[in-house]
């Protein structure tokens, strides 16, 4: 297949995908999942006191809801109607006794009074098993009117509430959401394992600060899928001890592409192992596929991770590892990365570059790239300039296919 018809082709794959959702989204159904588990009751939070209209702070009476929905033995719901609420910071916790869904069918307002930031997060779950967060509602983080407080490059501050976090959730499903302008990132998992994010829409401008789409920390099988996620962070980033994860027909752009890391920064950390990006598409943002670690590193190991049929348009770095990573300088370049990363593919990558270096690998002096896989690479320059081209460094592995542009390992 020529590469003008693979592009047409998944040109049109993305839009049957945002048609679906946009059409579905909102008016998905999702009581009837969990019919079959029988002793099902429904926790509508406005029984608890809870009030629409996006001024008062609600979250005594959710969290009322909440508990009452933890003791129910069934497939407890916690019931957030149509209409605006206003939440506080708020806690969710278990173990609970039965499976639980917490079904936002509204808008949750995050509050924008300096007072809440204390907290770490917006709205957080932990200890929990057989977890459902759905309902085709929006999260309104208010980021617009905070983010000037979420830059900590230049001064010492305290960073601001991430939207949707996850603690050590297992068996657990979030679909049908929305995300608009989170403080801080929209979505965050620590030590969660077996969970499902599918049909998500995740946005907020491309130039606001750290607003992550997906950040996945010490996390076992995660799978991502059919989601738009547009952000002035990384769409995805894959922190320290995620191993088995699996991204899938994602749209990520504007903002910084799928990452993995950084890693290396803190002799705590992990290795990151198995992660498969497939049939995915990034659009305008600052990287592409990227893999960063520290200069100054602890040892760590990256392996196991696979790019296929991915799709570009107008991206910078398409390709990129850098084991020198420094968002604030000055660092000391002097010592090499500790991070080995090996068994890395890139099979079916194409589209347009807006960097002249279009595949960058700029791997370890003391712990080279070992076994890195390019297959058919067609990658082009967007604009003048004349041709892309690749750079590496200390990157050892194995070429297949087409090569645009010419590759350097």
């Amino acid at each position: 297949m020529s590469l003008i018809s693979s592009f047409l082709g998944f040109r049109v794959f993305l839009f049957l995908f945002l048609f679906v959702w946009a059409t579905e989204g909102q008016n998905v159904n999702l009581f009837h999942q969990t019919e079959q588990l029988g002793g099902r009751k429904f926790f509508n939070v406005v029984d608890y006191g809870a009030v629409e209209g996006g001024v008062t702070d609600n979250s005594q009476a959710f969290l009322k809801a909440w508990n009452d929905a933890c003791q129910w033995r069934g497939m407890a719901r916690v019931l957030i109607p149509r209409g605006i609420f206003m939440l506080f910071p708020v806690i969710f916790s278990g173990p609970c006794k039965g499976p639980i869904a917490f079904l936002i069918l509204g808008t949750l307002r995050a509050s924008t009074e300096p007072s809440t930031f204390n907290s770490e997060n917006w709205i957080n779950f932990r200890y929990l098993e057989q977890l459902t967060v759905a309902g085709g509602g929006t999260l309104d983080g208010q980021g617009p009117l905070v983010w000037p407080r979420n830059n900590c490059n230049n001064h010492p501050c305290r960073t601001l509430p991430i939207s949707l976090s996850f603690d050590f959730v297992n068996n657990a499903t979030v679909a049908y959401l929305r995300s608009h302008n989170s403080k801080n990132a929209h979505i965050r998992l620590f030590g969660c394992n077996k969970m499902d994010f599918t049909k998500l829409r995740l946005s907020a401008p491309g130039d606001s600060p750290n607003t992550d789409g997906i950040k996945i920390g010490s996390s076992y099988r995660i799978r991502i899928s059919r989601s738009v996620i547009t952000t002035g962070d990384d769409c995805i980033a894959i922190l320290s001890g995620s191993r088995e994860i699996h991204i899938h027909k994602i749209l990520c752009g504007p903002g910084h592409g799928i990452s993995i890391g950084s890693l290396g920064e803190y002799g705590n950390e992990h290795d990151v192992e198995g992660v498969y990006v497939k049939d995915s598409g990034l659009k305008g943002t600052t990287n592409g596929l990227r893999i960063k670690t520290w200069a100054n590193s602890h040892p760590l190991k990256v392996s196991k991770i696979i790019y296929e049929n991915i799709v570009m348009t107008d991206v910078m770095n398409p390709i990129i590892i850098d084991q020198n990573y420094c968002p604030s300088p000055p660092c000391n370049q002097q010592v090499t990365s500790n991070v080995q990363i090996s068994n890395v593919t890139y099979n079916n990558i194409w589209g347009s570059s807006s960097s002249k270096e279009a595949v960058i690998l700029k791997c370890s002096k003391t712990s080279p790239c070992k076994n890195i896989v390019m297959n058919n690479i067609k990658l082009s320059l967007d604009g003048p300039g004349g041709i892309a081209s690749s750079y590496c460094e200390n990157a050892v592995g194995f070429t297949y296919g087409t090569q645009n542009p010419r590759p350097c390992i």
